[in-house]
Protein backbone atom coordinates (compact mmCIF):
# COMPACT_ATOMS: atom_id res chain seq x y z
CA UNK A 1 0.00 0.00 0.00
CA UNK A 2 1.06 3.60 -1.22
CA UNK A 3 0.08 6.44 1.14
CA UNK A 4 -0.40 9.75 -0.81
CA UNK A 5 -0.62 13.09 1.21
CA UNK A 6 -2.09 16.20 -0.22
CA UNK A 7 -0.62 18.35 -1.90
CA UNK A 8 -2.71 21.36 -1.53
CA UNK A 9 -6.65 22.35 -0.44
CA UNK A 10 -7.38 20.92 -4.03
CA UNK A 11 -8.53 17.27 -4.75
CA UNK A 12 -5.09 16.78 -6.23
CA UNK A 13 -2.31 14.53 -4.59
CA UNK A 14 1.24 14.76 -4.06
CA UNK A 15 3.39 11.68 -4.78
CA UNK A 16 7.07 11.06 -4.34
CA UNK A 17 9.44 11.45 -7.09
CA UNK A 18 12.89 9.97 -6.95
CA UNK A 19 15.36 11.74 -9.21
CA UNK A 20 18.87 10.07 -8.67
CA UNK A 21 21.59 12.26 -10.07
CA UNK A 22 20.84 16.34 -11.04
CA UNK A 23 21.19 15.62 -14.87
CA UNK A 24 17.70 13.79 -14.60
CA UNK A 25 15.43 14.85 -16.85
CA UNK A 26 12.74 11.92 -15.71
CA UNK A 27 11.95 11.02 -12.11
CA UNK A 28 10.92 7.64 -11.04
CA UNK A 29 7.42 7.77 -9.22
CA UNK A 30 7.05 6.10 -5.80
CA UNK A 31 3.25 5.55 -5.74
CA UNK A 32 0.18 5.32 -8.60
CA UNK A 33 -0.08 8.99 -10.49
CA UNK A 34 -3.22 10.32 -11.42
CA UNK A 35 -3.77 13.30 -14.05
CA UNK A 36 -3.12 16.11 -12.19
CA UNK A 37 -1.30 15.03 -8.86
CA UNK A 38 1.65 16.81 -8.14
CA UNK A 39 4.87 14.55 -7.92
CA UNK A 40 7.43 16.00 -5.50
CA UNK A 41 11.15 15.31 -5.19
CA UNK A 42 13.32 15.39 -2.33
CA UNK A 43 14.78 19.01 -3.36
CA UNK A 44 11.16 20.45 -3.07
CA UNK A 45 10.76 20.70 -6.84
CA UNK A 46 7.44 19.56 -8.07
CA UNK A 47 5.85 18.87 -11.37
CA UNK A 48 2.21 18.14 -12.31
CA UNK A 49 1.27 15.02 -13.65
CA UNK A 50 -0.15 15.05 -17.55
CA UNK A 51 -2.09 12.08 -17.33
CA UNK A 52 -1.65 8.50 -14.86
CA UNK A 53 1.50 7.24 -14.39
CA UNK A 54 2.11 3.92 -12.81
CA UNK A 55 4.09 3.13 -9.80
CA UNK A 56 7.70 2.64 -10.70
CA UNK A 57 7.62 4.40 -13.86
CA UNK A 58 9.30 7.70 -15.30
CA UNK A 59 7.51 11.17 -15.39
CA UNK A 60 9.19 13.69 -17.32
CA UNK A 61 10.35 16.88 -15.60
CA UNK A 62 10.52 19.19 -17.94
CA UNK A 63 9.89 19.48 -21.42
CA UNK A 64 12.14 16.86 -23.78
CA UNK A 65 12.04 17.27 -27.31
CA UNK A 66 11.82 15.16 -29.83
CA UNK A 67 15.31 12.96 -30.59
CA UNK A 68 16.85 14.44 -27.06
CA UNK A 69 18.49 12.02 -24.85
CA UNK A 70 16.25 10.65 -21.76
CA UNK A 71 18.32 10.63 -18.49
CA UNK A 72 17.62 8.39 -15.79
CA UNK A 73 20.25 7.91 -12.66
CA UNK A 74 22.90 10.42 -14.71
CA UNK A 75 23.10 8.19 -17.43
CA UNK A 76 21.47 8.23 -21.21
CA UNK A 77 18.92 5.55 -21.03
CA UNK A 78 17.41 6.36 -25.06
CA UNK A 79 16.21 9.16 -26.88
CA UNK A 80 12.35 10.90 -27.12
CA UNK A 81 10.66 9.89 -30.36
CA UNK A 82 7.98 12.86 -29.90
CA UNK A 83 8.19 16.23 -27.97
CA UNK A 84 7.49 14.65 -24.15
CA UNK A 85 5.64 17.92 -22.34
CA UNK A 86 6.81 17.96 -18.42
CA UNK A 87 4.41 16.15 -16.59
CA UNK A 88 3.94 13.04 -19.20
CA UNK A 89 4.42 9.62 -18.84
CA UNK A 90 7.75 8.65 -20.25
CA UNK A 91 8.06 5.04 -21.75
CA UNK A 92 7.98 2.79 -24.83
CA UNK A 93 5.37 4.79 -26.48
CA UNK A 94 7.64 7.68 -26.45
CA UNK A 95 11.05 6.54 -25.83
CA UNK A 96 13.54 4.58 -27.95
CA UNK A 97 16.05 2.82 -25.59
CA UNK A 98 19.50 1.89 -27.50
CA UNK A 99 21.02 -1.24 -27.34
Amino acid sequence: MTCRMRADRTSSMAVLGIRVHPRDNVAVVAGDVQAGDVVRLADGAEVRAAEAIPRGSKVALGPIACGEAVIRYGEEIGKATEDIAAGEYVHRHNLAREI
